[in-house]
Formats: C-alpha cells, structure tokens, sequence
C-alpha cells in the first residue's frame, strides 16, 4: 500500500523505490531481488541484507518506510521482533545447520555495546523437504545479540560509510553479472560459532584475523514441475537435481572475532568463502579445526540403522551419492581414515615360513630393499635359508671356500647369512666385471718372441705352453714365474691341466706328465708317430689325438699306453673324453664316437663337407664345427644329427657348451649363441663394436660372454641379450700385427695370451684381476 509518499518495502515496484532518498535505480533493484530471494522482508532493518544499502541510508528514509506482514500491520522498526542468537543456534543445532545472524542495530549504553555479527560457515547441501522456508529465513534474521553480547571489534564495522557502498556495489555487480544457475549452499555445523577465530583461553593475547563473511540467502526452489519449493533436502543420498533460481547474497565483514556473555568462544575455526563462477560451482572449501570434539549430529543412529538395511548395491549408490556432495575437506577426511585400511603389514601377520615363502618370489634387489622397510623384515630378508635359494638360482656354489677365505683372514661373518654374504660378493664381481673402471693388468713375460700355443688356468695356477718348446708355471696373483718346464724337443702344441698336474703334447710325438708344485716330469709317455695335437684329461687317463690319425689312451699315473684307438683316415685334429666315451674330429671330415675300453668305433657321424676343427661334449649331445662353416648337433646314443646350424660364414675356430647353450667363435668375425636344443641362434654378437678380425678363443659364463681375436682386442658382452658391454683389452698394435692367441677365465680373473706374428707386439700374459678384496680384508 503506498500513499503520501510512504513506501511498503514488501510490496514496492523498482520505480517506487527508487523515490526514496539516496536510493538510485541500481539499489532499487537490489532491493527487489533480495525481497524476491526471502520471499518477504519481516523489517525495514531487513534492507542491510541488500547490497548498497547501509544503516544511514535506512535513517534518512525511516519515515517514509514501512514493512507489512501479509495478515497482519504494518511493521515499523519498533515493531520487529527480537531473538537471541543463541535460542536461534539452539534451534537449528537440532538438524546439524550452522546460523548466520546480522545484528539489526547498534545500542550504546554505558560501556556495554551491541555490534553487528556476520557469522558464515562451512557451506552443506540442505534438505528441502522438511523445514519450513520461513524458519529458514529466520536464520538470517536472528541478527541481535542480547545486551549482554559484546564484540571485541566493533570498532572495526565503524568504516566510513563511502568504503562500505564501495564494497556493497563491487558486491552487487558481481550478483547481478552472474545470472546463471548456482548450487543450493546453506552453512550447516552444530556448534554456535563456526565462522569466528576466537581468543585463546587465557584472554592474555587476543588475534584479531581479517576476512570475508559470506552470508547466504536461501534461494527459491524450482523443482522438475516448475513448482515453488520451500522443503529442505532430508537424505542427502537420495536428493534429486534441484535448480536455484537466484543468486545466494553474499556480505563481506572484517570482524570474525566475537565472544559471548560468558567469555571466549570455546571453539576455534576458520572458513574460506569460494564464490561460483560460470554454469558448474566450486564447492566452498571450509577448515574446521574443531570437527573431531563435535557433538555427534542427532539422529546419527537411526541413519546408520536405516543404511544398514539397505542391499549391497544400495549402499554403493549411497556412498557415491555421500562423496559427490561432500566438500575437498570432507573427501579429504575420507582418504586420511580409509587409506591406512588398505596399508596392512601382511607379511608380519604371516607365519614365518609363509612369509618367507611369500619373500622368496622377490629378485635379491627387491629383497635388499624389503629388507629396510623395519626391523622385522630386516630380520626376515636375512634369512640363510632365503639366500641359499637365491645362491642357487644364481647358481653360486662356492661360498663355503669364499667364507673360509674371510675366516682365515680375520674377519667375523658372524653377523651376515653366508649364502647373503656370498650372493653380495658375487654381485660385486659382477658390477667389476661390467662396468667398474679397469684395475691395471698384471703382466706376465717369459716366452721371449714366441708364440704361446696352449693356455691352462685352474685357481691360483697359470700354465702356459709356447713353441719355444717349454711351460711356464705361473703365479696368478703375484704374477711370478714359478717354474720354468723342460724337456721336450719340440714345440708344445697342447696341454691339460687338474689340480697339481699337467699333461703337455709336443710336435716331438712325446706326451709329458709334470707336477707343477715342483716342476719334476714324472712320465714321458711315447707311442705316437706324429705331432700331437690334441688331448683331454679326465681323472687319472688323458686321450691323445695326433696327426698320425689315431687316439690314444694313457694312465698318467703308471705312464701306460692303455689303448689305441684306430679309425680316421686323416690328423685327429679334437678330442672329447668323459671317462666311458671318447669323441674326435679329424680333418677326413669324420666325428667318431669310441668306447675306449673295448677299442670300439661305436658311431662315425657323417655329414661335414671339410674339416673338422672343434668339439664339445656333454655326455649327451656332440656338437662339432666344421671350415665347411656348419655347426652340426648329434645325439651320441644314436648317432643321428638333430641339428644343423648354419649362420657362420668361415671356419669355427673354438666353441663352449654349457646346460644346453652353445657359443660358437668363427672366423667371420662373429660369435654367435646358441640353442643346441631347439637348434635356433639366440644372439649374434656383432654389430658396430664387433671384432675386425677373426675370433681366436672365447670364455662364457650365465652373465657374460669374453671373447679374443686377431685385432687384439678382448671383448665383453652380455650373454642373455647379446649386448656389447666394453673392451677389456685393446692393444695399441691392434691391427698391425698385434694379437690376442689365447684367454682363459675364472669368475675373478682373465688371463690373456698377447703377442704378434710380425714383432710389433712382445709375448707375455696379461691377467685383469676383478676380485673385491676389500670385503676380504
């Protein structure tokens, strides 16, 4: 109703208010749409809530303005009601909503003085259906303390009125420019106070904090019907979709220090207002410092029982429905409680053979990390049992000698597993052999200018046979020249060695047998017609072969001839011995496979087209290499061929066979590995650091492959993936003349025999050492 210029708020136009003095069209609006927000004012003092409109602008107007309550008068200033902020807080505590509350005016009496309290919290989703919309509007209008409520920064509200409109209209702008839909966000905590930071118990030191208050107006609800609705969301895991239809109000104060009538706020919090921005809201992100001495929201019981009603599936469509409406700091919460459920020591709850057990799949790397996780899997991941089983898939047999050399050195073992301390060492060794930087080699000189022709090295042992018709006795670890053999007339073309003893072949027809502690030769054995070029020892009987084109057994203990083995047309150029069979290679392109005992020809394996230059044996299978540039795989039971590899484009200088894995060195300059089995090349190892020149001799091991040539060089490759790891020898008169003629390997040590056809190189032994004595020490 209007009449002689008297504006009823709640009924008003924009053109009516805008009349009113200092109101421009811009606040008119304001106005209205606050109106339109709470669907009534209750008070003229209800215009602080509009952006722009400050208490001395409500004081010039005051006569011409009044505020009807549909049934009832017309309500002037005098007339509002009064509420004490703490009854309104206590009602709404019942349902876990938090209360905002403006004070409606300052009264100075005496010392005591009311000051306006903007209160803002953590921000929740409400429910729509249970709560009245004019008991929600309540909450913003329980603005006055009682007269006993005081606040610590009432000064700090007392701002010129100039710097509050400038606030107020930067405020407005911001609503009226963000006309898109926004979510429904009502503050919601059980305690009176969420948004203040409050004064230490004490009150000796007072923090006085700056900041925003965002008080949100309850918006108008359009459900899916286009129907009005004021009902508060009950379940939050069952709520539908729900569209605002305008813009929460947000007003900014620098006063969040408050207390009440009986002293200091006993909760301290702070909150941070994230105003929406575009079509999808960022969730308002709330610290409360205080959540875990809450009370526990009423009604907490009969929710859980009601959930726990619910099927499987349900329960998962209500925790997805919990989460989504959950702000950062709730999901955050959720991740700190739920994570820890999910980190369980399971390998402590175990028994100790199931844990080890579960242990054992781990690769020793993984098992030295586990072993820093605590001191029980420390405990556990030093296991002797443990490492013995990682020893022998390593398939390191010989930690008894490696402890028994600490042992004798001095040094206590007693706080590691052996089989741990043996698999460390042997790593080390490894790490030695691939990557770390070269010792200085030793060298060995004694043969003058002549070629070493044979090569043995077993322990500390180095036997070296040249064709200047002596064997030289070697020191592998000082490096000295122990002794010095002769007696044969002729160059020494092949050797043997075991243990203490050692059996040399000469181009003199004579085989010798020598003790290498003292240098003596206890047997000289004759029978053969020509140079003997070929022998292996097994035991106490070593199998000669000779250019005569027969084999011959002897007992190297008696010094007997015990059989002749007659068969091949041409030089015996290899031969193989395991103690029942004897297996050679001629150069009449035969492999015969013999029973030594009965002087019998069991098998002759035909096949090759040339000579036959190299041998391996294992008992089972016979792989023989040919200049015809094959490599043919027989079964020594049988005689029959299984395999024949071709991929060699020369003369198979030298081969190893090890558990089925062959590697062959060939005159092409390659060297290729070997599946005897299934006949099939796993690696080539060639590519830009391949040799230039013929292989000479090759060593293997399960880790490495060591191979020679005449470019004198020695190379380091990686026997599973066929990969070129470094030079371990390169001589400076590689390719011209300087050569690499022999290599022999143990895990710790590489000798190599170096010389030259043409003088540019001198004879001598080069031994790299890759022991790790500083664990030894």
């Amino acid at each position: 109703m209007m009449g002689d210029r008297v504006v009823d708020i709640n009924v008003a136009t924009v053109e009516d208010l805008e009349t009113l003095v200092g109101v421009g069209r811009a606040k008119a609006e304001a106005i209205v749409t606050t109106r339109n927000s709470m669907v009534e004012f209750r008070s003229v003092d209800d215009l602080l809530l509009v952006p722009g409109i400050g208490r001395s602008l409500i004081e010039q107007n005051r006569g011409l303005l009044v505020c009807s309550i549909p049934g009832g008068a017309p309500v002037t200033r005098h007339s509002a009601p009064r509420r004490s902020l703490r009854r309104t807080s206590h009602d709404h505590r019942q349902r876990g909503e938090c209360v905002k509350s403006e004070e409606s005016s300052h009264e100075v009496q005496g010392d005591n003085t009311n000051c306006a309290s903007s209160q803002a919290v953590k921000p929740t989703r409400i429910n729509l259906r249970d709560l009245n919309l004019s008991a929600t509007l309540d909450q913003f209008r329980a603005a006055e303390h009682t007269s006993a409520t005081r606040c610590v920064q009432c000064k700090n509200d007392l701002r010129p009125k100039e710097e509050l409109r400038k606030e107020y209209d930067e405020e407005r702008r911001e609503g009226e420019n963000d006309k898109r839909e926004v979510a429904l966000s009502i503050s919601g905590d059980t305690s009176d106070c969420c948004e203040c930071c409050l004064e230490d118990e004490e009150e000796e030191e007072k923090e006085e904090d700056d900041g925003e208050v965002s008080v949100d107006v309850v918006p108008v609800i359009q459900n899916n019907d286009g129907e009005r609705n004021g009902d508060i969301v009950e379940d939050i895991m069952n709520s539908d979709d729900l569209v605002n239809t305008a813009p929460e109000v947000k007003i900014k104060r620098k006063s969040e220090v408050c207390s009440d009538s009986k002293g200091v706020c006993p909760v301290k919090k702070s909150c941070k207002a994230v105003e929406h921005s575009g079509e999808s809201s960022r969730r308002k992100v709330c610290g409360l410092a205080a959540h875990k001495v809450s009370p526990p929201p009423v009604g907490l019981k009969s929710w859980l029982a009601k959930y726990q009603t619910w099927s499987p599936a349900q329960k998962r469509h209500a925790l997805d429905s919990l989460i989504d409406v959950c702000d950062l700091n709730e999901v955050r919460h959720l991740h700190q409680i739920i994570l820890p459920q999910f980190q369980r020591d399971f390998i402590s709850l175990l028994p100790k053979e199931l844990a080890l057990y579960v242990l054992s799949f781990l690769p020793p790397k993984d098992l030295l990390r586990a072993a820093q996780t605590c001191k029980y899997w420390n405990i556990l991941a030093a296991d002797n049992l443990l490492w013995r089983e990682k020893c022998r898939e390593a398939g390191i047999d010989d930690h008894m000698i490696v402890m028994d050399r600490r042992r004798r050195r001095g040094t206590s073992v007693s706080h590691m597993s052996p089989f741990k301390a043996a698999f460390m060492r042997q790593h080390r060794i490894e790490m030695n052999w691939r990557a770390t930087p070269l010792r200085p080699p030793r060298v060995l000189k004694g043969h003058d200018d002549h070629v070493i022709t044979c090569l043995q090295f077993s322990g500390n042992t180095i036997v070296s046979g040249s064709d200047d018709n002596t064997l030289k006795v070697w020191n592998a670890t000082s490096g000295k020249c122990m002794r010095t053999l002769t007696g044969h007339t002729g160059g020494v073309w092949s050797s043997q060695m075991s243990g203490n003893l050692i059996v040399s072949g000469s181009t003199d027809r004579m085989l010798r047998v020598w003790d290498a502690e003292t240098g003596e030769c206890h047997h000289t054995l004759y029978g053969h017609t020509s140079t003997v070029r070929c022998l292996h020892l097994h035991g106490s009987k070593v199998v000669s072969g000779s250019r005569d084109a027969t084999l011959r057994v002897w007992d190297v203990n008696s010094g007997a001839c015990e059989h002749v083995l007659v068969g091949h047309v041409a030089a015996v150029r290899c031969v193989q011995y395991n103690g029942r069979l004897v297996v050679s290679g001629a150069y009449d392109y035969m492999v015969k496979v013999w029973n030594a005992d009965r002087e019998e020809c069991l098998h002759t394996l035909q096949g090759h087209t040339n000579r036959v230059y190299s041998l391996q044996f294992d008992g089972i299978h016979v792989v023989s290499g040919s200049l015809d540039t094959s490599i043919r795989v027989w079964d020594v039971e049988t005689g029959q061929c299984r395999h024949t590899l071709m991929g060699h484009q020369s003369l198979t200088s030298g081969m190893e066979l090890k558990n089925n894995i062959l590697i062959s060195g060939n005159a092409d300059s390659t060297v290729k590995v070997w599946d005897i089995v299934t006949g099939q090349c796993l690696q080539t190892l060639s590519g830009p650091n391949k040799h230039r020149s013929a292989v000479t001799c090759l060593q293997f091991n399960n880790k490495f492959v060591v191979t020679s040539s005449d470019d004198g060089t020695v190379k380091l490759w990686d026997v599973r993936t066929g990969e070129f790891l470094r030079n371990l020898v390169a001589l400076e008169s590689g390719g011209s003349g300087g050569v690499v003629w022999r290599i022999r390997a143990s895990d710790t040590k590489l000798v190599c025999a170096v010389g030259s056809r043409n003088g540019t190189e001198e004879t001598k032994l080069l031994v790299l050492d890759f022991d790790v004595y500083e664990n030894l020490k």
